[in-house]
């Protein structure tokens, strides 16, 4: 490669209460438990009962792994020392918004002056992956081409079934209940950079946003570092559902930026259209039948994932992440996240058992020698 595709990986985890199983408004008691450790990967979110955990900037694949699951098991442990949980998921089966209190801070206190509500009510749990770019002008092509593909990459992390104690109908409703925020979803197509930017200025200039962080799309090159951000998919449970979300992102920048070496070009399509894969993915997950534009058909999302990773192929052993790429075929042969939750519930008509099968889950793997849940 003639240019380091680098990871940055975001977390947003899920505070439990050990007796009800609710979410509980304690991040505080976890950053306080966890700052002589995880003090510079730790930080609030909008919610008190969210926890968000960040790597380094990591140099390949198998060195995110390393660093997510030393991060992982530490939050886990200082969350079991204060007689906590965390757990993945893109939202918790039956906590309800209005029980669980806002950060106090600046930040937070301006965005619920301006939404109201809509803020209070965002309490959604994500995945966000930084991949490194050569500059920010690659950067927009590479956004434009990637659009295509993000409801491909979100079906695998559908993980959000739930919401209130009501089972949506959704694989993904974390997604539903974000739309109500601006400026979200999937982005518009630019022609340059300074399109891109001339866009950025009028919203600043105009006292719309105070900063291009209030730009929250499904996909945004990054207004302060030389990275593009994933933003779409739903926080996984498992850490192998993480560096596989990863390691295809990772990929798809890498080839769409090889192709754009060799001169070549990939059709666009216009975001109506786009919207539609997506609304789908977000219904119905890996059990989707997403849109093949180029073939005007519905195409079941193996077929579709097939093709993903055949792009793909002859850029993953440069990068050194088949076996997590192809991690993926696993997704599809025991479900996601939301097809597994929905199993249990199921199973047990109980929410509170899909809340042990989450925070389970999230510990697997990495919790020998820790208290059972």
């Amino acid at each position: 490669m003639q240019h380091q595709f680098t990871i940055g990986i975001e977390e947003e985890y899920q505070i439990i209460d050990v007796e009800s199983r609710d979410l509980i408004s304690h991040v505080s008691k976890i950053i306080e438990g966890g700052k002589a450790i995880l003090s510079e990967n730790l930080k609030h979110e909008m919610h008190e009962s969210m926890i968000e955990m960040e790597t380094g900037i990591c140099q390949n694949i198998q060195e995110a792994r390393t660093e997510l699951t030393n991060l992982r098991r530490h939050l886990i442990q200082i969350a079991h020392e204060q007689g906590l949980r965390v757990s993945g998921g893109g939202t918790h089966p039956f906590s309800h918004w209005s029980a669980n209190t806002i950060t106090q801070g600046e930040r937070y206190t301006k965005i619920v002056d301006d939404m109201g509500d809509v803020a209070r009510e965002n309490l959604i749990f994500g995945l966000h992956v930084h991949i490194g770019i050569p500059n920010r002008e690659e950067g927009v092509r590479i956004q434009n081409v990637m659009r295509y593909f993000l409801p491909h990459v979100y079906a695998l992390s559908t993980n959000s079934p739930f919401w209130i104690g009501r089972y949506t109908g959704f694989k993904s409703y974390r997604q539903e209940i974000f739309v109500k925020f601006p400026r979200t979803g999937i982005p518009s197509y630019f022609n340059s950079l300074a399109e891109f930017d001339s866009y950025v200025d009028l919203l600043v200039k105009t006292g719309t946003i105070d900063n291009a962080k209030k730009i929250w799309w499904d996909l945004r090159v990054h207004p302060f570092y030389p990275t593009i951000e994933f933003r779409i998919c739903d926080m996984p449970m498992r850490i192998d559902e993480t560096v596989c979300l990863a390691a295809i992102m990772q990929s798809l920048v890498a080839k769409i930026y090889k192709l754009h070496q060799q001169n070549l070009s990939f059709r666009s399509y216009r975001r109506l259209l786009l919207n539609e894969n997506k609304w789908r993915a977000s219904k119905s997950g890996i059990e989707a039948h997403l849109i093949d534009f180029g073939k005007e058909e519905s195409v079941p999302y193996p077929v579709l994932l097939k093709e993903l990773l055949e792009f793909i192929d002859d850029v993953v052993d440069e990068l050194g992440c088949r076996k997590e790429v192809e991690y993926a075929w696993k997704i599809l042969e025991y479900g996601t996240g939301a097809d597994r939750q929905l199993s249990i519930f199921r199973e047990t008509g109980d929410l509170t058992k899909v809340v042990d099968y989450m925070i389970s889950e999230t510990e697997y793997g990495i919790t020998h020698g820790l208290p059972a849940s």
